[in-house]
């Protein structure tokens, strides 16, 4: 029988030994005894969608209710009886489990937001861990915000081909000038090494804050601010907009960077003069002046000899 059926023997002997009955073997009367099994094995849903409890669910979810209203509702309920109680994770499960069709779409309605597919459950908070004694991006001073100071940075790393190799990106906040720093790999020293270099490059009174995302290449946080002066803070996980200028900068960069390619083999001289070409372009935000113009007026107002090309 194996071999006319293209099976091992053991398969064979296994599905004769599970799935026979008293008067032998028979195709029907096996599907049943597998079906029967599986279904035994198999946990039950919570949000079936034959019980009571979803038609439940259902209702009041016609009537605007969230899903966490719905589970504290029927905890407050059924103080005593787990069996009716349901989590808010369990009913969005359940609505984003459906079929794709009309009442997948009529569930999704009557979401708040109604968003197509569920959104991760864990955006804004890092379950990684925490970077040790990071300031938060909620404490940084307001006149960072308002672009009026020049010398405020942000930070980032863009990487190569696998995630092998890396190039350090900083961002001027108000001139949105480019500095590029050649990274030996995406480590917390070659970091701490790679933007120091590059903000000690930039006048004093030029360099007053630098504000990362929750990478850990940036550990030695501390050892960065106490080599270029900077005060470092970062931002909350999984919000790249409260970085915005250095994440379209990051944009612009594939022009010259761009995805998937090793990213090693390209010297700090071309990283410069990458640089230098991304800052010579007119921007909008400038009236279609060139970021070199505005970083070189504002080290005019400051005083400062205009050596800050890379």
């Amino acid at each position: 029988m194996a071999r006319m059926l293209g099976r091992s023997p053991s398969t064979v002997s296994r599905e004769l030994t599970r799935n026979s009955s008293p008067a032998g073997y028979a195709s029907v009367p096996a599907q049943a005894l597998c079906a029967s099994r599986r279904s035994a094995g198999r946990r039950p849903a919570k949000l079936c969608t034959q019980s009571v409890r979803w038609r439940v669910v259902l209702t009041l979810l016609e009537w605007k209710w969230s899903p966490q209203q719905i589970s504290g509702t029927l905890r407050r309920m059924y103080p005593t009886d787990p069996t009716q109680h349901v989590s808010h994770e369990t009913i969005y499960t359940a609505i984003y489990a459906q079929p794709r069709g009309e009442l997948r779409r009529q569930l999704i309605a009557c979401l708040r937001h109604g968003h197509s597919t569920r959104m991760s459950r864990t955006r804004g908070t890092d379950r990684r861990g925490q970077i040790p004694d990071m300031v938060s991006i909620h404490v940084r001073p307001p006149e960072i915000e308002d672009r009026l100071l020049p010398g405020h940075w942000e930070g980032d790393f863009i990487k190569g081909a696998g995630n092998q190799s890396s190039v350090g990106v900083l961002v001027e906040r108000t001139s949105r000038l480019v500095l590029l720093a050649k990274m030996e790999d995406a480590t917390a020293a070659s970091a701490l090494a790679g933007f120091s270099a590059k903000l000690n490059s930039i006048p004093e009174p030029l360099r007053q804050s630098f504000t990362y995302d929750q990478g850990k290449e940036l550990t030695r946080h501390q050892e960065l601010a106490a080599a270029t002066g900077v005060s470092v803070y970062f931002c909350d996980p999984h919000s790249p907009w409260q970085r915005g200028t250095c994440e379209n900068t990051n944009g612009l960069l594939r022009q010259y960077l761009p995805k998937g390619t090793d990213l090693s083999v390209y010297t700090q001289d071309e990283l410069d003069a990458i640089a230098d070409s991304l800052n010579s372009r007119p921007r909008a935000t400038h009236a279609f002046h060139s970021p070199f113009e505005v970083f070189a007026a504002t080290l005019a107002s400051a005083g400062q000899p205009q050596s800050a090309k890379h």
